[in-house]
């Protein structure tokens, strides 16, 4: 795993390429907290709690919804922090590759929304990225 985090000043970056299926959240997530806790004084208990959930939320979306591969880039600096979670599939709109009106789901991008992060779509390389925007 190449996860690099890069203390040097605000804000705090770490970039890590993700492993494809179930364990990409799992893995998302651990490294979030490991940032977090290396930037503790960056960022409010509750303010923490709610951008791992976005990263675990993004970072599903594109285990179910994209192909691969998978990657996370959290920056986090005191006031803000970014998420772009990137992936194999160039398809910008939104539309869930099978995806049935029947099965749970579906409420990924309002969670995030709710926590009050803005989203963004942007192409990137052969997919694209999805970003959120968190600031308290």
């Amino acid at each position: 795993m190449d996860t690099a985090i890069a203390p040097c000043g605000c804000p705090a970056t770490l970039h890590v390429p993700l492993l494809s299926g179930g364990q990409a959240a799992r893995q998302a997530r651990q490294a979030t907290a490991r940032l977090l806790s290396q930037e503790a004084d960056a960022c409010p208990r509750e303010v923490a709690d709610d951008l791992a959930l976005i990263v675990s939320e993004l970072v599903g979306n594109a285990v179910l919804h994209a192909d691969g591969p998978y990657a996370l880039t959290l920056s986090l600096e005191r006031g803000r922090a970014g998420v772009a979670v990137s992936d194999g599939t160039a398809d910008l709109s939104g539309s869930h590759r099978d995806a049935q009106r029947t099965e749970p789901g579906g409420r990924g991008l309002k969670i995030v929304r709710a926590l009050g992060a803005d989203l963004f779509v942007s192409p990137c390389g052969r997919g694209k990225q999805v970003i959120a925007v968190l600031t308290w």
